[in-house]
């Protein structure tokens, strides 16, 4: 008889893979554990369950970057994110209150109530680079790898550290729990090739110094003013965004000093950085510009939230715009004149733009009138809170600003 059909071959595997035993994980790898207890009550419950189902699936999890940076430093953490071996397909298969975002890297939001979203990134690390040394610029990370490289690819070595719930151990693979000893920021490798890779870390250093009270190593310190020219080659939305988030965490003064110091704000800001350069010749307006800021801390620190994009930049830009504008005739045309170069260089938003706008005249003509004559109008709060911190600033008395709040839902800036 013929021989029959050769049949194909096939093997069946195990529905999962066997878990690494904890010990062996990372081997060969510069990590070092640190123990550091967290207490449970300082560690957002959901994300905990989230570490612990993806680490019963078999998958390595930790808590990551700020949250853990935060809690070693002793402060409260704003949100809490988690790295895992697992895939993005992986998280959604274990959380039904999963969704996948993204285009470019895909990341897992699991979802909670009142709007709470853990974040759960797989590991993964930078791609391989080129020969060409003259740019370094990073455009693409969107590769997947290991643990180790998703630590060794981060900016700052604070920002480097995993934490292992369970066991109660930091992991270490770059040194990151000596500089959080040392309260200093420092790059993971050589500072001069992180800050070409990618500039924005330069105003992320200045925010972390700024907010956490914070030093910078002198190396970190002296490749930020080498290589601030590099903030031109970086997207302008996002350069938006860092200043931005320089001026709603409560450290906006120390925020501005530093980059003012450090010739950043001459790049991005050079109207403001001109103005402070020359405050022997502009008499007490240099000091109302760091008062103003000081004004707009506290404010932000006794509300526990940022106050609005329109009032923080018209703070940040108001002495400057007041001398640019000074003995105009037509004001809104030379706040918009002034506005213009700024909106192109950084990607300032027309809405932004035209709020501050709005700001500039309705403060001058309560300086030159008075709060009374606005008495039976309604403005929205932006308008209310920018008055509230010009008033502060020129001595004048604030309590008539209650009358001109506007009852809540009715903001339509």
């Amino acid at each position: 008889m013929p021989a029959g059909p050769e049949m194909p071959s096939f093997r069946v595997e195990d529905e999962a893979p066997a878990a690494e035993p904890v010990e062996q994980r990372h081997a060969g790898t510069t990590m070092v554990r640190h123990d550091a207890f967290l207490p449970e009550r300082l560690i957002d419950a959901d994300a905990a369950k989230v570490v612990r189902r993806l680490e019963r699936a078999g998958f390595q999890a930790y808590l990551v970057g700020g949250c853990v940076r935060d809690l070693l430093l002793g402060g409260k953490p704003k949100d809490f994110d988690v790295a895992t071996s697992a895939r993005p397909e992986d998280v959604r298969g274990l959380f039904r209150n999963c969704r996948i975002i993204g285009r470019r890297f895909r990341l897992a939001h699991v979802l909670y109530g009142q709007g709470k979203v853990i974040e759960v990134a797989t590991f993964r690390r930078n791609p391989v680079a080129d020969d060409d040394e003259a740019d370094l610029l990073i455009r693409s990370d969107n590769v997947f790898g290991e643990a180790h490289e998703d630590a060794l690819r981060r900016d700052f070595t604070i920002n480097a550290l995993f934490y292992d719930l369970d066991r109660g151990q930091v992991l270490d693979w770059c040194g990151g729990m000596e500089d959080v000893a040392r309260r200093t920021i420092s790059t993971i490798g050589e500072p001069s090739v992180r800050f070409r890779e990618d500039p924005v870390r330069i105003l992320r250093a200045i925010k972390f110094a700024a907010r956490l009270d914070l030093g910078i190593h002198a190396d970190c310190y002296d490749a930020m003013v080498a290589h601030r020219e590099e903030l031109a080659k970086a997207a302008r939305p996002r350069v938006f965004e860092e200043i931005l988030r320089l001026l709603r965490g409560g450290a906006s003064h120390r925020s501005m000093w530093l980059l003012w110091e450090s010739g950043v704000m001459a790049l991005l800001l050079p109207e403001l950085a001109a103005f402070l350069d020359d405050a022997e010749s502009t008499g007490d307006a240099a000091e109302r510009f760091w008062r103003r800021l000081d004004v707009l801390d506290r404010m932000t620190q006794e509300r526990g939230k940022p106050l609005d994009d329109v009032v923080l930049f018209s703070a940040l830009l108001r002495e400057p715009m007041v001398e640019s504008c000074s003995g105009s005739r037509d004001l809104g045309a030379a706040t918009n004149d002034f506005l213009q170069p700024i909106i192109e260089r950084i990607a300032l938003p027309r809405r932004i733009a035209e709020g501050i706008s709005r700001a500039h005249m309705l403060v001058e003509r309560v300086l030159r009138r008075g709060v009374s004559r606005l008495v039976r109008q309604e403005l929205p709060p932006v308008l209310v809170d920018g008055l509230e911190i010009e008033l502060v600033i020129h001595g004048h008395d604030t309590t008539g600003l209650v009358h001109l709040r506007r009852a809540p839902g009715r903001d339509d800036r």
